[in-house]
């Protein structure tokens, strides 16, 4: 009974003491400005470029020996999905620039011969998204644009948002490839 009621003191002293500590970093915070949220088209550039880098990483990273593994004989290879991407990212940047959307959703491999090829196209896609993003801005970004493939008018933020959620399913996808393949994808490995 005794050392119960030593251990029950100590634990309470030491929250005693742990209190003040605590009460002080929630003084700081409450005096530290708050941020102002970004603008819709920063908000938008920030996501586009976030998922962007995801996969940029993963083309760059994934060994040149495996650009063609597929996880099983009736998904499309590791660089396919790559293109696969890269080519759809157009369906947001040409509309968004008053152009045609891509003839086909998807180049064919045969136009990208090695590694270093897919992750340069990969790169400009990506690029070529911020830039548009950039150059429509805030009122841009609620501009109206019609998406071919609904046959719908659609807002630009919401297009570039349509496909920066594609982006992240890909990106999901290629995890997948890279556990399958027995190996760790860059977004999971002990940061340094």
């Amino acid at each position: 009974m005794k050392k119960t009621c030593l251990w029950t003191a100590l634990i309470l002293a030491a929250g005693l003491l742990v209190l003040p500590a605590h009460a002080q970093d929630m003084a700081k915070k409450k005096d530290t400005v708050v941020k102002p949220a970004p603008s819709p088209s920063q908000a938008v550039l920030d996501s586009w470029n976030e998922i962007g880098r995801k996969l940029i990483a993963m083309a760059e990273d994934f060994p040149e020996d495996k650009y063609e593994f597929k996880p099983t004989p009736a998904q499309k290879s590791f660089s396919e999905r790559l293109i696969h991407v890269a080519g759809v990212n157009y369906f947001f940047t040409n509309l968004a620039m008053g152009q045609k959307p891509p003839a086909e959703e998807d180049p064919k491999r045969d136009q990208f011969k090695t590694k270093a090829d897919v992750v340069a196209f990969v790169k400009k896609s990506f690029a070529d998204g911020a830039a548009a993003i950039k150059a429509r801005g805030d009122k841009g970004m609620t501009e109206v644009v019609v998406d071919p493939d609904a046959n719908q008018e659609t807002r630009v933020g919401d297009l570039a948002y349509g496909l920066i959620e594609h982006a992240g399913e890909i990106y999901g996808q290629l995890a997948v490839y890279y556990r399958v393949a027995g190996m760790v994808p860059p977004e999971s490995r002990p940061k340094k």
